[in-house]
Formats: structure tokens, sequence, C-alpha cells
């Protein structure tokens, strides 16, 4: 259940946190990741990872807010290994400030970087998988993107972006056979949560449901679902992993 045995998978931001989580997770499902972002160096030592514990992986450096970029990216991906079956964007970066002091450079790069660049993979990624009449493709939202927050209005703007490109996608190329879901995370242990103070952290886990900070794994776990047979049925979606924080 859930293999992705003889599976391409494409993950962008795969250097280091949910990327990383995810490339290892569809290696170990038997799927070949090419795993992206725009630092080679950490890219290599998580390729490295994965082919020490017996998976598959390739890197490649890539700046995704560059169409031309993520293009080259899968046309060098379909020449070398004959397909692309699944595309998660990921990348995403923050610049966070208030509306009032937010520069305009703030507002383009995160805009780029996180929805314009998940445009530009599904743009790359439609042409082959329309031929191939099949596609796994996993947008990387964030519960930001349903609630908003102080602070964060590019970052929130970008993420609520993602759920409108995934239902617009979703109904556009549904008909060949490709599905196009999104994934929400909350609050997930990364190095920004790890640098919180104990009183920050309480107060952050009281707002959880179940009581506990995520795992880069827990959402791994879903995106391997999104990307399996299992969930053929299954496209135009949100999933919010948060550990019941956030409700609809």
């Amino acid at each position: 259940m859930f293999k992705l045995s003889k599976k391409i998978a494409v993950v962008t931001g795969a250097s280091r946190g949910i990327g990383k989580a995810m490339a290892e997770t569809y290696a170990q499902a038997d799927a070949h990741v090419i795993c992206v972002s725009r630092n080679e160096d950490a890219l290599n030592g998580v390729a490295d990872l994965i082919r020490s514990n017996g998976g598959s992986a390739s890197v490649a450096a890539c700046n995704v807010s560059d169409l031309e970029n993520f293009q080259k990216l899968i046309k060098d991906t379909v020449d070398n290994y004959g397909s692309v079956d699944i595309l998660v964007n990921n990348a995403g970066i923050t610049r966070d400030t208030l509306i009032m002091r937010m520069s305009e450079d703030d507002w383009d790069t995160v805009i780029d970087i996180n929805l314009k660049g998940a445009f530009n993979g599904i743009k790359a990624v439609t042409r082959t998988m329309m031929k191939q009449k099949s596609g796994r493709i996993i947008n990387i939202s964030s519960v930001v993107g349903l609630t908003g927050n102080a602070g964060q209005v590019n970052y929130a703007a970008s993420k609520a972006g993602l759920i409108g490109l995934t239902k617009s996608a979703a109904k556009e190329i549904g008909s060949r056979g490709i599905t196009v879901n999104c994934i929400a995370p909350g609050y997930i242990a990364t190095d920004m949560t790890d640098q919180l103070d104990d009183q920050a952290k309480d107060l952050l886990i009281s707002q959880i449901p179940l009581g506990r900070i995520g795992s880069p794994d827990d959402i791994a776990a879903t995106a391997l679902f999104l990307a399996s047979d299992e969930a053929g049925y299954i496209t135009g979606q949100t999933f919010t992993v948060d550990g019941g924080m956030v409700m609809i």
C-alpha cells in the first residue's frame, strides 16, 4: 500500500525540513526522487542520505521563480528518466513584517517563490503529464493561507493563492488523469520553532487540540498518500495537517 515503484518524483525545497522529509519518504516508497532547491550542496547531503538508506535520488539546482529554469529542469528529468509522475511544489520563503513596513521587494520575492514558483512547476509538467494521461501534483500551502496572520500578509497571500491555484488546475487537467491537491501544514517542528522559549511553545501547543507541534514526517505521510494510486479519486482538495488547530 502507498508504494511508488518506478515513479519519478520532483520535490522542490528538498534541502531541509518538510521537503527533505517528503523526499526521503518518497524514496522509501521506491520512487526515484529529484531533490530540487537553489542550494546544491545541501541537496547533495539529502541525496547521499537517501542513497545510504537504499533509496534512489538525484539533485537539481533550480530557481523555481524562473519559468525557463523550471522548464529546463522538467525537460532534463524527462530526457533522463522518461517521465515525471509526481511534482511537489514545496519551495517557499518568508519575509515577515507588518504591512505598513513591508517593502515591495518583500512582497514580490515571497509571491515569486511561493506562488509563481508553483505556477511555473505546474505549467512545466502539464504537457508531459497530459501525454502520460497520469500525474500527481501536490502544492504545499499553510494554515496561514486559511486564517491569515499578522505580519505575514505576503506569505498568507501566497499560501491562499496556492489553494485557488490548486482548485483551478484540478478542474483544468483532471480529465487527463492528473490530480492536483494541496496540503496546509500547521505548526511543524523546524529550526524556527526550535528557537522558541518554553513559554512561547506552551502557548503554541495550547492552540492545538492534539497537544503537540507536528513533525515534517506528518506532512510527508500525507504527501505519500496523495502521490499514491490509492488517492486516484481525490483532486482539488486542501488537507489541513495541523493537529486540529484549524477546523473548516
